[in-house]
């Protein structure tokens, strides 16, 4: 059913739970997990021109650790997992859907705020985005607080 699941990452710990989700149907389904961060352009010619390089440099090394965890996820869950990482610029909803699209994925799993989702009533713009213009299932998941009672540890 699946063979080729993407997750989106931003390293943000809203995105935790979505990564454990998406290990999990993948190990499930014996299907390879393709990590992929995005470097938000946007955010990066927004800023001003002194701190520019800096911020690009911080994000790259964000982005490096954010799918460093996910493959850290992946064999903790199954040594066996093949987890594939990926980096992208542009404008995140975009470049997930696009590379959905060139490796043929099965489902996105996304987590339904990031770094920058707090002011979003339920759902982030990007996640919204990408379940909007996606081809592939997309499957969004929430992150529970720790009193919430639906919280479940795969």
């Amino acid at each position: 059913m699946f063979d080729t699941i993407v997750v989106a990452t931003d390293g943000s710990d809203s995105v935790g739970r979505a990564v454990d989700v998406a290990v999990d149907v993948a190990a499930r389904f014996d299907a390879t997990v393709h990590a992929l961060y995005v470097l938000d352009t946007g955010e990066v010619e927004s800023s001003p021109d002194e701190v520019r390089e800096d911020l690009r440099n911080a994000l790259d090394d964000h982005g490096e650790r954010a799918l460093a965890n996910v493959v850290e996820s992946g064999t903790e869950r199954d040594a066996d997992l093949e987890v594939v990482t990926g980096v992208r610029e542009g404008r995140p909803a975009r470049e997930i859907v696009s590379y959905a699209d060139e490796i043929d994925a099965d489902l996105v799993v996304t987590g339904t705020r990031g770094r920058h989702g707090e002011n979003r009533f339920l759902i982030g713009s990007v996640a919204e985005n990408v379940v909007r213009t996606c081809r592939v299932p997309v499957l969004t998941v929430r992150r529970l607080t720790e009193e919430d009672p639906r919280r479940v540890t795969f």
